[in-house]
């Protein structure tokens, strides 16, 4: 994964001026397109799509310095079909406009060119386990919810505070298979994680393929597949959210497996009265890579 994401950045880097097709060199990579997003998009800090923009207007702010062509010849060299579009780009990246920068050598905000290096440390526990699932579904109450990377997430607890208890008891007494108990479930999620764009959020259970959904609540349905289940135990959701991070940045480099598509679950199996620790597991649906 390492050298895929290093062969990603080269590419990005040979053809800056044009629409890069990630699926096509994820496929030559061995690997696919979402699972090279979210490994670039976790480890990188940043999308993939955020990385190209600020590398073209990095290299675009030399030749706008240099003064040798007119703006609008660097922006259709560039990508863009008017100079009001690449102003906005450049604009967005650098703090000015093309035309000031061109009178006043700046200011200008580089990005560098990105090189990936694999260093396990081992400073978080991975206490982990592989489980090959067949298909189930997950019910409960679903909303959506802007992807919120560090702390809690008040749209989400907004979500589960206007749920009445009967609601959760019920629910509890609906699940029949693995994971068990009451689930946070995240569907839909943006491949590079971006943070602010929308997910689905589902709190609900996990029913067996063949249990029907009431009427009145929300479904996933999950194929039959392998699944990586890590266990954390610490401060909520603080020691989660470092696991979570830890996957990209240890788990999956050492290890013959990637994402696939599909939600990601967790579930609470302890947790103290003030919810400020927890016992926990992330359910991460993966592939041998």
């Amino acid at each position: 994964m390492i050298s895929a994401l290093n062969q990603l950045v080269d590419l990005v880097e040979e053809h800056l001026a044009e629409e890069l097709d990630v699926d096509r060199l994820a496929g030559s990579l061995g690997t696919t397109e979402y699972h090279l997003r979210r490994m670039f998009s976790s480890l990188a800090g940043m999308p993939l799509s955020e990385y190209v923009r600020r590398r073209r207007m990095t290299v675009a702010a030399a030749d706008v310095v240099r003064g040798e062509d007119d703006l609008l010849g660097i922006a259709v060299r560039y990508g863009y079909g008017s100079s009001e579009a690449f102003g906005r780009a450049f604009r967005a990246v650098h703090g000015a406009g093309p035309s000031d920068v061109r009178r006043d050598g700046g200011p200008l905000r580089t990005q560098p060119l990105l090189r990936f290096r694999l260093t396990v440390e081992g400073s978080t526990p991975m206490d982990t386990r592989l489980v090959d699932r067949p298909a189930f579904r997950l019910a409960g109450h679903a909303t959506r919810v802007p992807l919120i990377h560090e702390g809690l997430n008040p749209h989400i607890q907004e979500h589960i505070a206007a749920l009445p208890q009967e609601a959760h008891l019920r629910l509890k007494a609906l699940s029949d298979t693995d994971p068990a108990g009451l689930l946070q479930v995240s569907a839909d999620v943006d491949p590079d994680g971006r943070e602010g764009t929308e997910l689905t959020y589902l709190h609900g259970v996990a029913l067996s393929e063949d249990t029907p959904v009431p009427d009145d609540l929300d479904a996933i349905e999950v194929p039959a597949g392998m699944w990586a289940v890590f266990r954390i135990s610490g401060p909520y959701p603080q020691a989660l959210q470092t696991t979570w991070a830890a996957t990209a940045t240890e788990w999956f480099p050492s290890n013959p497996w990637r994402l696939r598509p599909g939600p990601s679950i967790v579930a609470i199996l302890d947790r103290a009265d003030d919810f400020s620790t927890a016992t926990c597991e992330l359910w991460l649906p993966v592939e041998r890579a």
